[in-house]
């Protein structure tokens, strides 16, 4: 099984910070596990990695929720490697409410929110088909290795 790694230049981004979203300062860690095995029950996966609460609180993660009627219903995890390369870590919802379309929309959402945060990559340790529409992508090849940022040049 051979690995795909991707970023995203932020810069490249046009979308806009659009969705009601709220850094999770304490992470509620019942209601994010709720939504992690929702998520995992709804998607039928045979095989997860177990989300342990302390994976929450490693310096530098950053957990952004959304909520519906009070309630969180999603929720990403990202890492910040430095002030320019942030990378995501895990994406979760709970598909109770459909019409939300939060897998996309999140996602979208928070490219915004780094960018404007003046970040300049974000990274990916795994690749996913809707990925290959997002303002700014591209999969990391060989010439990426060492110290080169997603667009290819040295800072």
């Amino acid at each position: 099984m051979a690995l795909t790694f991707a970023c995203i230049d932020l810069s490249k981004v046009t979308y806009k910070a659009d969705l009601e979203y709220e850094l999770l300062d304490p992470v509620p860690i019942n209601d994010v596990l709720r939504v992690y095995q929702d998520y995992c029950a709804y998607k039928n996966f045979s095989s997860v990695l177990p989300m342990i609460p302390g994976r929450f609180f490693v310096p530098g993660t950053e957990i952004w929720g959304y909520r519906d009627a009070g309630n969180l219903v999603a929720w990403s995890m990202y890492r910040v490697w430095d002030q320019h390369s942030v990378v995501c870590d895990y994406h979760a919802w709970d598909y109770q409410t459909p019409r939300l379309r939060l897998g996309l929309r999140s996602f979208k959402n928070e490219c915004a929110i780094y960018r404007d945060r003046d970040f300049r990559f974000m990274y990916f340790e795994s690749v996913e088909p809707y990925m290959y529409n997002i303002d700014g992508f591209r999969i990391l090849g060989r010439h990426d290795n060492g110290y080169l940022p997603c667009v290819g040049q040295q800072d």
